[in-house]
């Protein structure tokens, strides 16, 4: 539901704050932004370099996460301590009716266990993809769900979200300090060296970044400091059909032609490092 999330939200044109008006969001000095018939509303102001994930691969990463194949991921989420007290003399926690903001949400899946966890929370989860949105906007009751373009300034408040997700994401290190809270939490997924290792050495799957984890620092700059990291790792048995459907969702399934897919069972391996980060 957009109506939890509208506190938090900027007009993208002038930074006032909004209030809804049936289907439309609107500022103070009148700038409109539509509300999609699916529940999520448009704050790109027109201004998007590209339109993220396809219906397709939006449609293959649905049925993979609904099969429960990265729910390890999930799990290492909501059992992260960024909800644990962060004031203790005043009994205070993170999450106590915080902002939990899902940067590349995605369909949702993991923005929405999120907040199953964190029963106090409202969600918000911004992406460039519509076929994604359409999902997420209907993942969760307390989530709202906004077209934005990481790469450029969020139509979010300063000092805003209590949490930031950010899953297998761009990572826009000025713009996650200027709305997280500073007593809020960066939680960043990212592959590690083998994930997916035996789709990569045996069908051509883009490799993991030898560098990935310099880069990602490099993304988030001096802004952030690393206050804890861990790998999880789980085995896939896979059928032929889930392997193509993994494939679908990722970047690799532009390049991996039909004929080189799996035609019978294959286990394959999982594993992504989480971070978080404190802004210093």
């Amino acid at each position: 539901m957009i109506d939890g999330a509208i506190p938090y939200l900027r007009c993208p044109v002038c930074r006032e704050s909004l209030t809804r008006e049936g289907r439309a969001l609107r500022c103070a000095r009148r700038h409109s932004f539509d509300m999609a018939k699916q529940g999520y509303a448009d704050l790109s102001a027109g201004r998007l370099s590209h339109t993220g994930d396809s219906a397709q691969m939006i449609a293959d990463r649905a049925d993979f996460l609904g099969a429960g194949h990265y729910d390890f991921i999930a799990t290492a989420l909501t059992k992260h301590p960024a909800g644990s007290p962060v004031d203790a003399d005043a009994g205070r926690s993170a999450l106590d009716g915080g902002l939990v903001l899902d940067a590349g949400t995605g369909t949702g899946d993991y923005l929405s266990r999120f907040l199953d966890a964190s029963p106090d929370a409202t969600g918000l989860g911004l992406d460039v993809s519509k076929p994604a949105l359409r999902r997420a906007a209907r993942a969760h009751p307390r989530a709202a769900a906004v077209l934005a373009d990481l790469w450029r300034p969020f139509p979010i408040a300063d000092d805003s979200a209590a949490v930031i997700l950010n899953v297998f994401a761009p990572r826009n290190g000025p713009e996650f300090h200027r709305v997280l809270r500073p007593d809020g939490v960066l939680l960043v997924v990212t592959p590690a060296a083998d994930h997916l290792t035996e789709l990569v050495t045996g069908f051509g799957l883009i490799h993991v970044d030898p560098a990935k984890a310099d880069r990602v620092a490099d993304s988030l700059g001096d802004r952030f400091q690393s206050v804890a990291s861990s790998t999880h790792r789980h085995e896939m048995r896979l059928t032929a059909a889930e392997v193509r459907t993994l494939i679908g969702m990722t970047p690799s399934a532009r390049h991996v032609p039909v004929d080189a897919l799996p035609t019978s069972e294959l286990t394959v391996t999982a594993a992504v490092t989480l971070t978080a980060y404190r802004p210093r």
